[in-house]
């Protein structure tokens, strides 16, 4: 016999009219809505894998058997890095594969670009830029194989054997700021193994966000399968009363939920794969992005389209155990959802769980940080409709007005849903209070406009010095740094220290002047020396706008649509409120007051427990706590509220439709 459970499930969606419809569509909203924001984050973190792996070319790897020699430096202009590649073809030896990005081996005297250096070379005065490389006709262009971002700044340069800038004396060893900027060794060809560091933490930092992402987008998943829940299980609870079995209402929910879901998340996938080269455009780390790194591939979109549909029907099938037992409530609306007190016991105790792995003297590992943020916040999921039902419940006591009445009551009545409306602003409180502080930084000031020129020969290089910047037209103060002094920019070795007047402009065309001067060493600044602390603060700074906008946008979006829903769910419950006189904007008030009175006591909790967890990373990491975070962490708090609540008004036309007609809407 077939089962009617399909035809029936048909027949309902298309008898639900037009309420009906708008809680299907609301609902696949927020699948689309959840399914792109997890695409945009799993885009991010691969991304930033695959763009690191085109950077391992440019560090040597020493080989027995050489057959070239490679030297890597990194100078700065207009504060941005540009790495130079030097190569050189050792004699007798067998020719060398060509670099990735390169049609072939660089010969002597050629100088290949990337396309965002060109336009910069065609940009600058030659004094600024281009007479740091050799003078050459024209110029080679890297191809994006050997690019990590199109605004990346490379060049490589084909050098004779004998020539300084792949001497042994470029080997970058004299000071502990050449760490990742400065290498030198006889290489085979272009096999390295280790990323640019540049783009070997960006993967990481991308994982963060998307732990802190993670369940923010699932907890708008799950919303989804529990929009329409009222109208939904009184329907299904008169279909239990009309000898329906459990199985066939459970069936009945997930093939709705699945049909639902399965759309949005659709949706969601292709508008994410539209936007594509949109998103290409928004700078990460070095730059923009090749529009193929953000591709994840079918396998990827796939599961994530199968995971949001998987929660919602979760979320759906989870709420019938009452229709299941108790059909007769359910239609009544007879029992109140409360929560049990076991959700404060399991909170306090991962609470101090999290509090004693973290307190440990020898600090604690990047993956268990990230898996105690996960049970954080799946603790705070659990914690969050108890405290709603409590906070419910001492609203109505001490209530003055009707609106706040009307609010408690309704907290305390569906806590859960309560939740829902808020509990994608209150997880991203704990994003924003985190990144706000966050942010390390390092004080140059002492080295500002200031170039450390390494060299054995202070005096005899100084006088030149003075000739070359007097030629180049610029005005600086040179100084035989002593090799006892660690304060300087030289860090305790021989050389010049050059203090240049005029601004960025006059420190860039110094830098070229005094390029090939003294040792094969270029010549640096202290965007040289602060720069793998600079790198951190930067992939910081950029994952933490980046999570806070994708956060709010969970947030708004579970605000506004979960609020939509609750107005047609509770149609009939506003329709007898009206009939009994409440005016409607004591109902419009009481709605608002419903979703302020939580989001300010565990928005609040949550930004507080965020700035906690940031003291405690700094802390960890030897670093002091941004102080200027305060201002940023005033505009998310502030932003976001005003998110929430414009997503909020936006259902106001809907709840004035709805009791348009109050009589029938009771009915």
């Amino acid at each position: 016999m077939r089962s009617p459970v399909l035809p029936l499930t048909w027949h309902l969606a298309r008898s639900l009219g037009r309420r009906g419809l708008q809680s299907l569509l609301l609902a696949a909203a927020v699948a689309a809505t959840g399914t792109f924001v997890m695409l945009v984050v799993l885009a991010a973190c691969l991304g930033s894998g695959t763009r690191a792996d085109r950077t391992t070319w440019r560090t040597p790897e020493p080989a027995r058997q050489a057959t070239a020699v490679q030297a890597v430096t990194t100078t700065y202009v207009r504060h941005e890095p540009l790495t130079v590649v030097s190569l050189a073809q050792l004699p007798g030896r067998p020719t060398t594969g060509a670099p990735p990005g390169l049609a072939r081996f660089p010969r002597q005297g050629e100088v290949y670009v990337s396309p965002a250096l060109a336009e910069l070379l065609r940009k600058l005065p030659a004094g600024r830029l281009a007479d740091r490389f050799p003078r050459t006709t024209s110029y080679g262009t890297v191809g994006a194989a050997g690019l990590a971002s199109p605004d990346e700044l490379v060049a490589v340069v084909g050098r004779a054997p004998d020539d300084p800038a792949v001497s042994s004396a470029a080997s970058g060893d004299q000071t502990w700021f050449d760490e990742g900027q400065t290498a030198r060794a006889r290489v085979a060809g272009f096999a390295g193994t280790k990323a640019s560091m540049f783009t070997a933490n960006d993967q990481g930092m991308a994982l963060l966000g998307v732990v802190l992402l993670a369940l923010p987008v699932v907890v708008l998943s799950a919303a989804a399968g529990r929009l329409g829940a009222a109208r939904r299980e009184q329907r299904l609870a008169a279909l239990r009363l009309a000898g329906a079995t459990p199985r066939q209402i459970v069936a009945m929910t997930a093939a709705e939920a699945v049909a639902v879901g399965a759309a949005g998340a659709l949706t969601g996938a292709l508008v994410y794969a539209a936007l594509l080269p949109g998103l290409a455009g928004i700078p990460f780390g070095v730059g923009s992005w090749y529009t193929g790194d953000l591709w994840v591939g079918a396998g990827w979109v796939a599961a994530a389209v199968a995971a949001v549909t998987a929660l919602i029907t979760v979320s759906a099938v989870s709420m019938l155990r009452q229709v299941a037992t108790a059909p007769l409530g359910v239609a009544q609306q007879a029992n109140p959802r409360r929560t049990r007190l076991i959700r404060l016991a399991v909170f306090v105790a991962v609470l101090l769980y999290i509090l004693t792995s973290s307190g440990g003297d020898g600090g604690i590992k990047p993956r268990q940080a990230l898996a105690l943020l996960l049970l954080f916040y799946g603790a705070f999921w659990l914690f969050g409709p108890w405290v709603v039902d409590r906070l419910g419940r001492l609203v109505s006591r001490f209530a003055r007005r009707p609106a706040t009445l009307l609010a408690g009551r309704r907290l305390s009545d569906d806590p859960r849903g309560a939740w829902r409306t808020v509990s994608g602003l209150v997880l991203a409180g704990f994003a924003a209070g985190f990144f706000s502080v966050s942010l390390l930084g390092t004080d140059g000031s002492a080295h500002r406009d200031r170039i450390a020129v390494i060299t054995p020969d202070g005096r005899s290089a100084a006088a030149e010095a003075r000739t070359l910047l007097k030629d180049a037209g610029v005005d600086a103060k040179v100084t035989v740094g002593r090799e006892d002094d660690y304060d300087t920019l030289l860090a305790g070795t021989e050389g010049l220290i050059v203090h240049v007047f005029g601004g960025d402009r006059q420190l860039d065309t110094a830098v070229t002047a005094l390029t090939g001067l003294g040792t094969a060493r270029a010549p640096y600044t202290r965007d040289y020396a602060g720069a793998s602390d600079r790198v951190a603060t930067d992939r910081l700074a950029d994952v933490s706008t980046g999570t806070l906008a994708l956060s709010f946008l969970v947030a708004t979006a579970s605000a506004g649509l979960t609020a939509a829903a609750n107005v047609l769910d509770r149609r009939r419950v506003y329709g007898l409120l009206r009939l009994a006189g409440t005016p409607l904007k004591v109902l419009d008030r009481a709605r608002t007051r419903e979703t302020v009175l939580p989001l300010v006591i565990l928005a609040g909790g949550t930004t507080a427990m965020g700035v906690y967890g940031s003291y405690r990373l700094n802390e960890m990491a030897g670093a002091t706590v941004n102080t200027s975070g305060a201002l940023r962490l005033a505009v998310c708090v502030v932003l976001g509220a005003l998110a929430m609540f414009a997503a909020i008004t936006t259902s106001r036309p809907l709840l004035r439709r709805v009791t348009a007609d109050p009589a029938q809407a009771a009915d």
